[in-house]
């Protein structure tokens, strides 16, 4: 079987094409829940692999403005900014996630690490840590599913996410959900790692 090329017009295809099965349509619960402690609006936040980013459109509507959304498909920045005008057109990245050099105190993870070859996730945790500042924190959710090669989406189960991110971060929290969508019941993880010194 031929291996599917996960780049940027496999990707657009999918939004062209309305085969989005990963997105909710809103924002995440627990994804949500996170976002509603988050006290410092000033934080700076990407969300890498952001598809139609409702988090980034949340974040943007309680206040917080440095908001940086990324994403390899130019096809889903422009939802976003259809939907809301307002936000700043040069936080919207069109780039592929391993070419960003900027730093940030948070990156935001929803659907994007599952989406990756799993051929790539050692880089992922490299590359995360790299665009963190000291102290930076990713979060977000992570599936609960048996890994498969067969994807996108590809799975993961805790062991395998703290043998991959514990090399970079020190692991605050990675839980079941106890608030996901119905669909999602006990197939996600949530995660909140921070930076090591």
């Amino acid at each position: 079987m031929k291996k599917v090329e996960l780049d940027e017009q496999f990707w657009t295809q999918k939004y062209k094409d309305q085969q989005m099965g990963w997105d909710l349509g809103s924002l995440s619960p627990p994804i949500q829940s996170y976002i509603d402690q988050l006290t410092n609006k000033d934080v700076s936040i990407l969300i890498p692999g952001a598809g139609n980013a409702y988090e980034a459109e949340y974040l943007y509507k309680q206040g917080f403005s440095n908001v940086f959304v990324l994403d390899i498909s130019e096809e889903p920045l422009r939802n976003l900014q259809k939907r809301l005008p307002e936000f700043p057109s040069e936080q919207l990245i069109h780039q592929n996630f391993f070419e960003q050099t900027k730093k940030y105190d948070l990156i935001l993870e929803q659907t994007f690490f599952c989406a990756l070859d799993p051929s790539l996730r050692n880089k992922f945790a490299q590359k995360t840590y790299d665009l963190l500042n000291p102290g930076g924190k990713i979060a977000g959710v992570l599936f609960d599913i048996p890994l498969t090669h067969e994807g996108p989406p590809f799975g993961g189960r805790k062991d395998i996410y703290i043998k991959i991110f514990s090399k970079y971060f020190s692991i605050n929290t990675l839980e079941p959900c106890f608030n996901s969508i119905k669909p999602r019941l006990g197939r996600e993880l949530f995660i909140n790692f921070e930076k090591k010194n």
